[in-house]
């Protein structure tokens, strides 16, 4: 079975490794898809949102999660099963749950509490190591979700809370969302509310972050600017984002996840 594989551990330790030989330690068979390791420390909304975009590309299969910066704490290790059987593994902090939710949401949840099915000895701080991927690998391996440990209420499961825009018939008041390594900026925006507030492609529009004005225009590619331009366009997951050709918009723009901005037909 295959078992995809994102986390924030980044590829400088031995941490990545670690946790596939743990998986292939307990199912041979098992294919190990690296979606990621590049997560920023701690951001379980970047993970989140990574997953869910990446999910629809991969084959069905066990989709191990780990952006932990509760670890140790009281947050439930869990294992849950989509309504087209994919399961997943990871904390219990929303991470998963973005992803489930392309696959008509979680139908079944359980607490990691069977110690047959962890490491012999749990550390407080690498429960990727003991408790995920030993989870995932049985899985994979063909042990029934319920073995893991106790059911979990599907509505007892944390979930992250997405901002939504204001959208007016001119302006849209959006959010950050992720910002990529090439500095492209997604947005808390689908096409369908760029066209609710008339904004189409040629649409030249005034962006405004904590009071600095910055223009771009609305463009389906990057070749429809100069070298240098900022523009607003669907990317390949179907979001709005902001980008500049051959540069970095969160540069220009000086903004990161979370960071709010305004955005205005410019009327000249």
């Amino acid at each position: 079975m295959i078992v995809t594989f994102l986390t924030d551990f980044g590829l400088e330790d031995d941490f990545v490794g670690t946790c596939h030989g743990v998986i292939k330690r307990i199912a041979p068979e098992a294919e190990i898809i690296d979606l990621t390791h590049g997560i920023r420390p701690g951001r379980i909304q970047q993970g989140a949102l990574v997953l869910a975009n990446a999910l629809p590309y991969m084959p069905a299969g066990v989709h191990l999660a780990v952006v932990d910066p509760g670890v140790g704490s009281g947050r439930r290790p869990l294992a849950l099963r989509d309504a087209e059987g994919r399961f997943y593994v990871g904390p219990d902090n929303g991470l998963l749950l973005p992803a489930a939710d392309r696959f008509g949401g979680a139908v079944e949840a359980h607490e990691l509490a069977n110690p047959a099915y962890a490491l012999e000895s749990v550390s407080h701080t690498f429960h990727g190591r003991d408790l995920f991927a030993p989870a995932a690998a049985h899985l994979a391996a063909g042990v029934p979700l319920g073995d893991l440990g106790p059911p979990i209420a599907l509505d007892a499961l944390v979930r992250l809370e997405l901002p939504e825009p204001e959208v007016g018939r001119s302006r849209i008041r959006a959010t950050v969302l992720s910002v990529d390594r090439f500095g492209n900026i997604a947005l808390n925006l689908r096409r369908e509310h760029l066209e609710q507030a008339s904004i189409v492609p040629g649409t030249r529009v005034e962006l405004d972050v904590s009071g600095s004005r910055y223009y771009a225009v609305a463009a389906r590619t990057f070749a429809d600017a100069r070298r240098g331009e900022l523009i607003l366009y669907e990317d390949s997951y179907r979001n709005v984002a902001i980008a500049v050709a051959n540069g970095s918009a969160a540069s220009v723009l000086g903004v990161a996840e979370g960071i709010e901005l305004l955005i205005t037909v410019d009327a000249i």
